[in-house]
């Protein structure tokens, strides 16, 4: 599903609306009062209508006759679309997302570098060492080095030319640039760029499990920096 691009005060609800389910002030089951609710945020009934259209687009929200407007439960909620990925991050991600993010790139991106190893074309090879070159340049800028590292594992998927893998980078690179932006704005961090450079020599090399094996290397090394930001954030 497309990423919501909603702006002004019709934005403005569905941002908050969803906010409140996430982080839990509305529960899952509940009945929302949308007349006490129009009332708090002075909006008119038309973009009252309009924000629960794309809340209920994204599994969040519900409507029965003589039960009124509900929130859903949790495993109706598509938590896969890049904006409820999104909204759970911007509401103060636990460690458990985090980690579940990190689960899910262990599992694709590994088979993603040994797929782009054996599929690779010459311009995916020029993609992702413009992002290598990206990456490098963008070190001491936090905003610049996540796009640079957005547009590396970007490249990767299309490399592995696999049409439902490719597919999956709206989930990846809405967690991941989530992830990056606390990493990258940790006042330490490591240099990116070697473990990244591993990954596409082994492609070039057209090394199979070498690509596998570099990717996952990386991984680790991404959960490492993770945990380095958190306990630099406990010990404030």
């Amino acid at each position: 599903m497309a990423q919501y691009t909603g702006r002004g005060v019709h934005g403005q609800t569905v941002e908050i609306i969803a906010g409140r389910i996430l982080a839990g002030e509305i529960a899952e089951g509940a009945t929302i009062n949308l007349a006490a609710l129009q009332e708090e945020l002075d909006i008119s009934l038309t973009v009252m209508r309009e924000a629960l259209k794309v809340l209920t687009a994204k599994g969040l929200v519900d409507a029965r006759p003589k039960r009124g407007t509900f929130v859903r439960p949790r495993a109706a909620w598509n938590l896969l679309d890049a904006d409820v990925i999104r909204w759970q991050f911007a509401g103060g991600a636990d460690a458990s997302l985090l980690d579940q993010l990190h689960e899910v790139r262990a599992i694709m991106e590994p088979a993603a570098a040994k797929l782009a190893a054996v599929r690779a074309t010459d311009d995916d090879l020029a993609a992702l060492d413009a992002a290598l070159a990206q990456m490098a340049d963008a070190q001491d800028d936090p905003a610049a080095a996540v796009a640079a590292d957005l547009n590396f594992h970007r490249a990767l998927l299309h490399a592995a030319h696999n049409e439902w893998l490719e597919r999956m980078k709206v989930v990846m690179e809405t967690g991941l640039a989530e992830r990056d932006k606390l990493v990258h704005g940790a006042q330490h961090h490591d240099d990116p760029v070697p473990s990244h450079q591993a990954v596409v020599a082994a492609i070039r090399a057209r090394d199979a499990a070498a690509a596998e094996r570099a990717m996952g290397d990386l991984l680790d090394k991404a959960a490492q920096d993770v945990d380095h930001v958190r306990k630099q954030k406990d010990t404030r």
